[in-house]
């Protein structure tokens, strides 16, 4: 397991609007110390930001783009990737058409298989991001169980997410230890708990998840990347962003 940790940039993604900002947020997150991201939710080419990225000596490992661009246009999708120069292409979500039924489902998994199929003819990977909805039953078959069970376990890896999987009623390190080594990248996310029952996303280390064994697992699996990440902040980004990076750092990250 590469032990930089990555800052996944859909964290910042008020921050890299334009080209100036992306600069700025690079310059921000490598003084922190982050050496690999993400590129996640900015409208920015891949050129434009490979350009700035080397400057700030970050490296891609995934990135993150519509499932309606994998259906779409998958040749840009490839440009875009080996132009940023990562092998991880990664959607986001299923659409919500898929999760309609069983055979929406079935429609999405086959779609999903031949641009995973098509990627990999390319030396690229398929990963998909999990939110919590794929441990719920479709006519009676969890959704997860069939994007594990029917995909091709090369072409179609898995961006698991630490929140969402506890969010969704499965012990993170359990599951990601059945996984193995399709989880190419894992989003290291928080959760915490409130008095009040609610419960919210946050820095890691700062809430309820097993960080021992999480990291522990992942490394045992053979997961490639963990990148940080945090949709909601409850504080500037860029300091929930550092101290995700502190915590990391004291479990032997860097």
């Amino acid at each position: 397991m590469d032990k930089r940790i990555g800052a996944q940039y859909y964290t910042l993604r008020d921050y890299t609007k334009t080209i100036s900002d992306f600069e700025d947020t690079c310059a921000r997150i490598s003084k922190i110390g982050y050496k690999i991201v993400q590129i996640s939710g900015t409208p920015l080419g891949a050129a434009q930001m490979r350009e700035v990225l080397d400057r700030y000596g970050l490296q891609v490992v995934t990135t993150h783009r519509s499932f309606d661009d994998f259906q779409n246009n998958l040749s840009e999708i490839m440009d875009y990737n080996r132009t940023l120069g990562c092998e991880l292409c990664g959607v986001g979500s299923m659409p919500g058409w898929a999760r309609e039924s069983g055979e929406n489902l079935r429609r999405f998994i086959e779609e999903a298989g031949k641009a995973a199929a098509e990627l990999r003819k390319e030396g690229f990977y398929f990963g998909y991001h999990n939110h919590a909805f794929e441990f719920a039953k479709v006519d009676g078959r969890y959704i997860m169980d069939r994007l594990i069970q029917e995909t091709d376990e090369d072409a179609f890896r898995f961006i698991a997410d630490t929140y969402w999987l506890q969010a969704g009623g499965m012990d993170p390190a359990s599951f990601l230890r059945k996984l193995g080594g399709r989880a190419m990248a894992v989003h290291f996310k928080d959760l915490k708990v409130n008095v009040d029952n609610s419960t919210e996303m946050a820095e890691v280390g700062e809430g309820n998840l097993d960080w021992d064994s999480i990291i522990g697992v992942c490394e045992e699996a053979g997961v490639k990347w963990a990148l940080v990440e945090q949709d909601v902040c409850r504080r500037d980004p860029f300091e929930s962003m550092k101290m995700s990076y502190e915590y990391l750092t004291g479990k032997g990250f860097c």
